[in-house]
């Protein structure tokens, strides 16, 4: 059997090629050579790269069989996102790689601020012996503002506690019950500003946040205060910044990042390099033995998944975010509820809630969504359907889609419904559950009809006035034919008198029997449903 070939377009650590493992094809190339890349990406199921190889939308043309792109590293400047997106090609970075390596690198620049320890090494290794000329500051007792409290910021916030210093922060997404967690105090943007001794950035570089801190901010702070930013270019205004560095209104400012890296000749950024209250790093953020192995390893193993058929929890290029493990068994049971709802749809579905209800309702489950869609498309659409693009083949299709969570649940510890409309404008409801310690998905639900189905890969479904001996005349035909029937719920018939008939069988039924089922039974819902594993 035919392995799958990933290519690595530029150098790795030996780890991330370990964390592949040997179920691939690794074939080593230099991203930067085009045409070897376009040539690579011919029969190419993943690519990893870092920040030199260029993946457009030429390359991801060139690419058939591609289905993830990884980037050993945070920044994706290099890759065609939507051009990735349209073609159902999952772009993956490693976002948490470098988080304690830019902590503290910003622990770092505090730490050479308040010493003035580039500056002194300077002198000291010119021959020059000026002690009082830098005299510094303790952190002690002092107050320190954190712009942005993500992930690199609460990693400061913790780092920043044993040095017995005040935490102030701003951030409009956390929570006052997040930031206690913390153990920092919010406040507004500029309070922190005018509180602070020092003043560190983290925050994500948008056209709302770029120059949020410009001419008159700065002046809201201290004299003897600092600014930080190891987070992204262009979050300080470099003009109003040296301005202020140079007329005092600061006391210094400490950068690992530039509006252009590197700075050219006569650029804001290299008008900062000469000042001598500026300490300065080439964006070094990300720049430790210990962040290039995470980085590479992560995107290893997000390809190993992706190639897997599961879900990504990296993939910049799909909603959901980080899957809590709680939430992630659901994933299978929400797709193949997709594929039985398409399985009993009698027209083309026009909107869809996915109801979420019980214990995961207090879980972030929106990648439901996604795997609802997905298994919704997947035997409708000629294209590869795949978390990616099954939002966009959804709105091509003009299906519009609701994430409803509510913790009522009076039957089951877990429930998903899809209810769709339909074209003609009924109404098609499907449920299921994980049951059990073994997490068993089973269908539990069809149209107000109670029944309780593992999950299999061949189910007839029908619909049919009750009366006695139905079940002897399919299992009858059935056996007929050496089709076993492998499990059968019959649910109790509704106010109109009509029941429902759930069979598992382990093999197909041509459909020359399911027209004669059809008739024998008289039903007016019949339906072979095939699931596929997702």
């Amino acid at each position: 059997m035919t392995k799958p070939v990933v290519l690595i377009a530029e150098e790795l650590s030996p780890a991330t090629i370990d964390a592949l493992g040997p179920d691939f094809e690794i074939r080593q190339i230099d991203g930067t050579d085009r045409p070897a890349l376009l040539a690579g990406l011919a029969d190419a199921s993943a690519v990893l790269v870092r920040s030199a190889t260029q993946i457009d939308a030429e390359a991801i043309a060139a690419a058939p069989v591609l289905k993830i792109v990884a980037r050993a590293g945070v920044g994706l400047d290099n890759v065609d996102i939507k051009a990735a997106t349209t073609a159902g090609v999952m772009v993956v970075n490693a976002p948490t790689s470098n988080i304690i390596s830019a902590a503290e690198l910003t622990i770092g620049h505090i730490l050479s601020l308040a010493r003035h320890i580039p500056a002194a090494h300077a002198s000291l290794a010119a021959g020059q012996w000026k002690r009082s000329a830098y005299t510094g500051t303790e952190l002690f007792e002092k107050t320190v503002g954190i712009v942005g409290l993500g992930r690199i910021g609460a990693l400061i916030a913790e780092r920043l506690r044993a040095f017995g210093v005040r935490v102030v922060g701003y951030d409009p997404y956390v929570t006052p019950a997040r930031a206690q967690q913390l153990q920092v105090e919010l406040l507004p943007f500029d309070d922190v500003l005018r509180q602070s001794d020092f003043v560190t950035v983290h925050m994500p570089k948008t056209p709302e946040t770029t120059g949020m801190i410009g001419a008159e901010q700065l002046a809201l702070m201290k004299p003897s205060a600092y600014v930080i930013n190891v987070a992204r270019g262009g979050l300080i205004d470099e003009v109003a910044l040296r301005t202020a560095l140079v007329d005092g209104v600061i006391a210094g400012a400490g950068l690992d990042v530039f509006t252009s890296e590197p700075p050219v000749a006569d650029s804001t950024a290299a008008a900062l390099l000469d000042l001598p209250n500026v300490v300065v790093t080439p964006h070094l953020g990300a720049s430790t033995d210990e962040a290039q192995e995470k980085a590479g390893i992560s995107v290893a193993r997000s390809v190993k998944l992706a190639l897997e058929g599961d879900l990504v929890p990296d993939a910049v290029n799909v909603a959901g975010g980080i899957i809590d493990p709680f939430v992630r068994p659901g994933i299978a049971l929400v797709e193949k509820l997709g594929q039985f709802f398409t399985g009993l749809a009698h027209a083309a579905v026009t909107s869809l809630d996915i109801e979420v209800r019980g214990e995961l309702a207090a879980y972030d489950v929106s990648v439901y969504r996604l795997a609802a869609l997905k298994g919704i498309l997947t035997n409708i659409v000629s294209e590869n359907v795949s978390y990616v693009n099954a939002p966009l083949f959804a709105e091509q299709r003009g299906i519009e889609t609701r994430l409803v969570v509510e913790a009522d649940s009076p039957l089951y510890r877990n429930l998903t419904v899809l209810r769709g409309t339909l074209a003609d404008g009924t109404v098609l409801t499907v449920a299921g559950t994980l049951a059990g310690t073994r997490m068993v998905p089973k269908v539990v639900g069809i149209n107000g009809y109670e029944i309780e189905v593992p999950f299999e890969q061949h189910h007839i479904v029908m619909r049919y006035a009750d009366r006695p001996g139905i079940v002897a005349i399919y299992g009858q035909r059935l056996g007929d034919a050496g089709i076993n029937i492998a499990g059968l719920q019959v649910a109790h018939p509704d106010a109109s008198g009509r029941a429902l008939s759930v069979l598992t069988v382990d093999s197909p039924v041509p459909e020359e029997m399911l027209t004669e089922l059809h008739a024998a039974v008289q039903a007016d819902l019949f339906r072979q449903i095939e699931i596929t594993e997702p």
